[in-house]
């Protein structure tokens, strides 16, 4: 296949909005769903000097080199650097280098997968340069990985999601299925965020769950096929399985593979992060997610390798191969809307498919049910400590778009943004800051109704059976449900969500509308 100069890419109206809402100085963010071209959306960055791109996955370290018309250094393991106008560097290698660089040695600094730049290795480089310009790129759905980056960056710029990208007719559309293979994850160690990959390898790579992956490829693909392995003995032995597919292993001459995939010769590719970025696959119809992962920004590239359009192609089927574990962080079609999972029953998650844009209506009424409502004390407490945020002990309930709301007294914080920031006296402030100055202000004007928003004392009265009162409410509302066994808590946590659906105050104590 011939390779493209860097003159010949052209850029869609979209990137020229994006670099020119890009100022000329600070530190700015910008949100862009994989498939829309934010490498070379920065590659057109205008640098007085020279550019540092910073990388938080080796495999992404060479991919933006295409793009510019001047020699590229690469900061990578044995690679080093030799004062070329770009260096694309792994954080990884470079924190350990930053004596080999001045402080003023970059006029623009480039964040790739931005949402992990609040980690203290990006910190350290962060503290080491001194850049006209630092420029953050993540197309990371809106939740969690947005911790701390206010911190780091001071405003989201340009924003253009998947949702943008589909309805407006630059990426494909998406037909998501949830299929169970029987992996079984709940002994699998985590490291840096995501599965450990070798203890990942023996949970996944069983020849019942192959025979499966088999099974769900001849009943659910659609055209060419693309599937994501955890390891190269995974996608030998996924391919092993699937008559006529191939597995595809970085390191290998992959160029006559590519271009018989292309033909349509070969219909079916295995890979094991091979074509996670960079590789251009538009005919892609169907990707199968075989490789499970807790990393938002990984599943987003998988994704991102089958939703480039292509003539004849309707949509693109996404397979999520499953198990039986509980984890609530694994990544599936919702996550790429940025919903989360975690209010919706286990035995409800099978049942969360079908068009991309109905995930959320689905996911929203799976959530929203009395046995949700009882448990939201425990999905506050694992929102905050995703984000390392203090709740303070206040008895806030979460709503499932996000929103945080206290019934007596009433408060409302609407969902956060990708910077960690709630709205607030009009104004986007950190979400940890308002958590703080509404716990203060609890302290000093309602003291005396603690008991309803100390969460402490709120479990201490809410152990008891609940009042007759309370269970008259409920099946007033809800008829039929069984309040025979509840306690005052948990009847007040569906009292909660029953009158208070619509509305609250804010931080400000203002009304908010319906």
């Amino acid at each position: 296949m011939r390779s493209i100069s860097p003159s010949e890419y052209e850029l869609r109206p979209y990137q020229r909005e994006c670099l020119a809402s890009i100022p000329e100085s600070g530190a700015f963010l910008v949100d862009m769903a994989t498939g829309l071209g934010k490498s070379l959306t920065f590659s057109r960055i205008r640098r007085q000097g020279r550019m540092l791109i910073l990388s938080h996955r080796d495999e992404l370290v060479r991919q933006p080199a295409k793009y510019f018309d001047c020699p590229c250094g690469i900061e990578q393991a044995k690679c080093v650097s030799h004062g070329e106008d770009v260096v694309s560097a792994s954080v990884q290698s470079l924190v350990r280098r930053l004596d080999r660089f001045e402080p003023d040695e970059f006029d623009v600094i480039v964040t790739d997968e931005a949402h992990h730049a609040a980690a203290e290795s990006y910190r350290k480089i962060y503290s080491h340069f001194k850049p006209r310009l630092h420029v953050g790129f993540t197309a990371t759905p809106n939740r969690g990985d947005g911790i701390g980056l206010d911190g780091i960056f001071e405003d989201i710029v340009f924003e253009r999601d998947l949702e943008w990208g589909i309805r407006n007719g630059y990426l494909s559309d998406i037909f998501c299925i949830r299929a169970n293979v029987g992996y079984d994850l709940k002994g699998v160690a985590e490291r840096m965020g995501d599965f450990a990959p070798g203890e990942l390898e023996k949970a996944v790579n069983i020849e019942s769950a192959n025979r499966a992956l088999a099974d769900i490829y001849r009943t659910y693909a659609v055209g060419q096929t693309l599937i994501f392995a955890c390891s190269v003995a995974h996608a030998r032995a996924i391919a092993a399985a699937i008559p006529g597919a191939h597995a595809v292993i970085g390191g290998e001459d992959r160029e006559d593979v590519l271009e018989m995939f292309a033909q349509g010769q070969i219909k079916c590719l295995v890979n094991c992060m091979v074509f996670t970025e960079g590789t251009d696959l538009p005919n892609v119809e169907t990707v199968m997610i075989a490789r499970p992962t807790k990393n938002e920004s990984l599943y987003a590239q998988m994704v991102g390798r089958g939703t480039r359009l292509h003539p004849g192609k309707k949509r693109l089927v996404l397979i999520d191969c499953v198990g039986v574990s509980t984890d609530t962080n694994l990544c599936t079609a919702p996550s790429l809307l940025g919903l989360d999972m975690k209010a919706v029953p286990e035995r409800s998650r099978a049942q969360v498919e079908g068009a991309l844009f109905d995930l959320p209506e689905i996911v929203r009424r799976k959530a929203d049910t009395p046995e949700c409502w009882i448990r939201n004390v425990e999905y506050v407490s694992l929102w905050a400590k995703g984000r390392k945020y203090r709740t303070h002990d206040v008895n806030w309930f979460r709503f499932p778009d996000g929103s945080m709301y206290l019934s007596k007294p009433k408060f409302l914080l609407p969902p956060e943004d990708k910077l960690g920031r709630t709205l607030w006296n009009g104004q986007r402030v950190p979400t940890q800051r308002v958590l703080d100055d509404v716990y203060r202000c609890l302290n000093e004007r309602y003291d005396d109704c603690r008991a309803l928003w100390d969460l402490s004392l709120v479990k201490r009265w809410g152990a008891y059976s609940a009042t007759d009162k309370q269970r008259a409410l409920i099946t007033q509302r809800l008829p039929g449900f069984d309040t025979s066994r509840l306690t005052k808590m948990e009847a007040n946590q569906i009292l909660t969500r029953v009158f208070n659906a619509r509305g609250g105050r804010d931080a400000t104590g203002t009304r908010k509308a319906s």
